[in-house]
């Protein structure tokens, strides 16, 4: 299936795109500085200069690289995405975009500020009863509002294209935009609520006490699928972008279509796999909750055969023989599909640390130790990560009217393999000592000279070694962003999107029923969630007064 598309994006479209990359990107030179900052500390030879806090620099890293730099990166993507394939942006839907692009930056500044003043020091789940500035809260409503507004714009985009393409597919590219709006849309409802139901009344006195049990349930109802967000635009990559990349058709427009509905299936309602060892939930909420989570491996598996299978159809077409023969066949000299393939066997050990972290039993032995944050490693700051970067590569000079050059395109492909060293070195580090019982969040000098903290010694030195190499790696980064953004001859540089198989079957409508979809998970989340708030609300102990970390 050939669908209409412009030959280039909107170069007004374009402008907003770009707006939020400068503010992603920002946020990776900021947010770097604070995890190279991090794992210095943690390796016992480093003090941090000027009174700043450990615990000031943990939250930095965690708001600033895991909301930041995601949420930006991923609205402006889908935005120049929806441009591309369903038809340039109308004047209302792209001051809609702008609108959202500086609700979003103005409530970024006030978060940042508050915790660059320490008044904010609540790390990046910010979970009651530690208590920040009321403007940080603010702020951090103020992005999800903006983000609303971008995702609006993505919704009318869309339901514009149907109205005037009535009983046809929508472009692919575009459908998975809308899911993954539709999905933030609606995990975003939760955390939205703790904010300004619970924790901003509560930060200006107007009441005494919140309800932490609500308030982590809500959070993770938001915390979970937000792992979703981040994951399918890098999806949208892998099943769009990079078939055009190497040359190849895409596997089948259907099945790709369908893992997108069963992730907005099954990403929300599972949010309580992050609350095994908390109470006041009852264990079969728990266990349903763990078997939802299990089914969102199956279209894990299904996008990785759909992959592999246009990775070797493409090799044999090309004469490889041999099991493995077609993998000689892939461009590997390309960083547009070499850096994104990286993230993709990445995610391989990240999906087998996933499964073990939704297990009930599995998660009690890792559950809180670092093992925990060096999966989040695995699956954003790489799997994910380095499919932006290679999304970059291309997107940044065809929204900028320039060329990705060959000495960028080697420099590139140089980032991802420092990217792919360093994470080894940090992440496998992180994972080791979790299973040690290594603390998660901690800088560990409250352990002094504890035999077991002895043990963990030479893992904290090989995640500052693995960390500085990304600190490095995140350096060239911003290098060929700003590069590829001002300083690469002018030219046109493509923005590929692949085409469908000829021999792949004809994409049903029902994937385009959203009256059938949102009946779904709308049924889910209320029969997973209903009961266990009645009971968190009906039997809430005392409230919690707040405390800052400091």
């Amino acid at each position: 299936m050939k669908q209409n598309q412009n030959t280039k994006v909107d170069r007004q479209d374009g402008k907003l795109a770009m707006a939020h990359f400068y503010v992603a990107f920002t946020a990776l030179a900021i947010g770097g500085l604070a995890g190279l900052l991090q794992v210095l500390v943690r390796s016992g030879k480093f003090q941090l200069p000027a009174g700043i806090g450990y615990y000031q620099i943990l939250t930095v890293h965690g708001v600033v690289l895991g909301l930041v730099l995601t949420t930006f990166f991923i609205m402006g993507f889908q935005l120049a995405a929806v441009s591309k394939t369903a038809g340039t942006l109308t004047k209302k839907q792209r001051t809609m975009g702008w609108i959202g692009f500086w609700l979003m930056t103005a409530g970024t500044m006030m978060a940042a500020v508050m915790i660059l003043l320490n008044e904010a020091s609540v790390l990046y789940t910010f979970y009651a009863p530690l208590q920040a500035h009321a403007i940080y809260y603010i702020g951090l409503t103020f992005v999800v509002v903006g983000s609303w507004f971008d995702g609006a714009a993505i919704i009318m985009k869309y339901a514009e294209w149907r109205r005037n393409n009535p009983r046809q597919p929508s472009p692919l590219l575009t459908f998975m935009s809308l899911v993954n709006t539709i999905m933030w849309i609606v995990a975003t409802i939760g955390v939205a609520a703790t904010v300004l139901i619970q924790l901003l009344p509560w930060s200006l006195g107007l009441v005494e006490t919140v309800n932490v049990g609500v308030s982590r349930t809500l959070f993770w109802y938001f915390g979970h699928p937000l792992v979703y967000f981040w994951l399918l635009p890098a999806y949208m990559g892998w099943y769009v972008v990079i078939p055009r990349v190497i040359g190849a058709k895409i596997f089948s427009d259907s099945l790709a279509r369908m893992s997108f509905i069963l992730f907005l299936l099954f990403s929300i309602p599972v949010g309580f796999h992050h609350q095994l060892m908390e109470p006041g939930i009852d264990a079969a909420w728990k266990f349903l909750q763990v078997i939802l989570t299990f089914l969102v491996v199956i279209p894990s598996l299904m996008t990785a055969f759909s992959l592999f299978a246009t990775f070797e159809g493409f090799g044999r077409s090309k004469g490889a023989t041999g099991l493995f023969g077609w993998l000689k066949k892939l461009p590997w000299g390309d960083a547009r599909f070499t850096v994104p393939f990286i993230g993709m066997v990445a995610f391989i050990p990240a999906g087998a640390g996933g499964i073990v972290n939704a297990s009930h039993q599995m998660n009690q032995v890792v559950h809180n130790t670092i093992w925990v944050t060096g999966h989040f490693h695995l699956t954003v700051a790489t799997a994910v990560v380095l499919t932006f970067f290679g999304i970059s590569y291309w997107l940044v000079p065809h929204l900028t009217g320039r060329v990705l050059t060959k000495a960028m395109n080697r420099l590139a492909i140089t980032q991802g393999v420092l990217w792919a060293i360093g994470m080894t070195f940090m992440s496998g580090a992180m994972h080791a000592a979790g299973l040690l019982g290594a603390p998660r969040r901690s800088s560990f000098s409250e352990y002094g000279g504890a035999a077991q903290a002895a043990e963990w010694i030479p893992y904290q030195v090989a995640q500052a070694i693995g960390g500085s190499i990304l600190f490095l790696a995140i350096i060239l980064m911003l290098y060929i962003f700003v590069n590829l953004a001002f300083m690469a001859p002018k030219g046109s540089e493509e923005f590929p999107v692949g085409e469908t198989a000829e021999n792949a079957e004809k994409t049903p409508l029902v994937f385009e029923n959203w009256k059938l979809w949102l009946g779904i998970t709308a049924a889910l989340i209320l029969f997973a969630y209903t009961i266990p708030f009645i009971d968190l609300i009906q039997n809430a102990p005392p409230g919690s007064k707040g405390y800052k970390l400091w």
